[in-house]
């Protein structure tokens, strides 16, 4: 009997380093980065329907075209040519606007969830080419783990897991528009570039020292996150062996050697009342958890 329903869990991402090294063409910024998967993740469930629907309880992000769970699903039955409908729902538990992936993930689990759920036994390969044409992090997303991620974010290339580490991610309450940061580095530039082949080297060699060395974001000085020094001096002032902004921002996080000392971190930066989430490394991306459901990793 085919799959009626599936539920996919699709981690969020982290930049471990990020820098700007040129431009392509179309307009896009060429990139050097390391990314992280961690295990704060979007749950989606996917049911079989007459029509196609996408909601997002208790988000306020639109449902409207540009929506990245929409845009993959109808990227997903034009690639397939498959004559169907399915019923979209997605938890959000990642911050918006924070740098962290969210969309995204949102877009890898609708493909990885569509393609069990019509058992269409599309490659990741295949995967990653439609979600490439959604957004620039979604074949990470589809990938998960530990990756160098270069051009406009579709060359991966897999690395051995991240060292053991915990991660204590703290959301200001404005977030940053991608696009606009990008306009600032197009206009101010940035003093800073991270040694990203350093940090890969770092994670092949299992050294969490070495990547704390290495990390950084060439878009954090014109992200216009106004609250991005603080924060990264309270996570430091908590312990943390590095702090930095994710992506465009506005999350900034601290790595800390152990879960523990993340947790422990994060209770004190919450009495400050920030929004405050921990998480730690997660070795893969979008998959399908039913019927033998996981429960996800409390991230708060």
């Amino acid at each position: 009997m085919p799959l009626q329903t599936v539920t996919v869990l699709a981690p969020a991402k982290l930049n471990l380093s990020l820098d700007v090294v040129g431009t392509l063409p179309g307009g896009y910024h060429a990139l050097d980065m390391v990314m992280q998967a961690v295990t704060l993740y979007e749950e989606l469930t996917l049911r079989r329907s007459p029509f196609l629907t996408v909601r997002m309880p208790g988000s306020f992000v639109p449902v409207n075209e540009k929506n990245t769970a929409l845009r993959a699903a109808l990227a997903f039955f034009d690639y397939t040519g498959l004559l169907a409908g399915v019923d979209i729902t997605v938890h959000k538990n990642t911050p918006v606007r924070a740098g962290m992936g969210g969309g995204s993930a949102d877009a890898a689990g609708v493909l990885v969830g569509m393609n069990e759920l019509f058992g269409a036994r599309l490659s990741m390969s295949e995967l990653c080419a439609i979600g490439a044409g959604l957004g620039a992090d979604v074949p990470f997303a589809l990938m998960g783990g530990t990756c160098r991620v270069q051009g406009k974010g579709d060359l991966l290339k897999p690395l051995p897991p991240c060292p053991a580490c915990g991660f204590v991610i703290v959301m200001p309450s404005v977030g940053v528009s991608t696009p606009e940061a990008f306009k600032r580095y197009d206009a101010l530039g940035t003093p800073f570039h991270p040694d990203c082949e350093a940090q890969e080297q770092a994670v092949r060699a299992g050294d969490l020292a070495g990547v704390c060395a290495a990390a950084g974001n060439a878009l954090e000085a014109c992200s216009g996150a106004a609250k991005t020094p603080a924060i990264r001096a309270a996570l430091t002032a908590a312990g943390a062996r590095a702090s930095l902004m994710t992506g465009s921002g506005a999350a900034v996080y601290g790595i800390f050697a152990t879960g523990a000392e993340a947790q422990a971190a994060a209770g004190a930066l919450r009495q400050s009342g920030q929004k405050v989430y921990t998480a730690v490394p997660d070795r893969g991306g979008a998959r399908v958890v039913c019927p033998a459901r996981a429960k996800p990793q409390p991230a708060r």
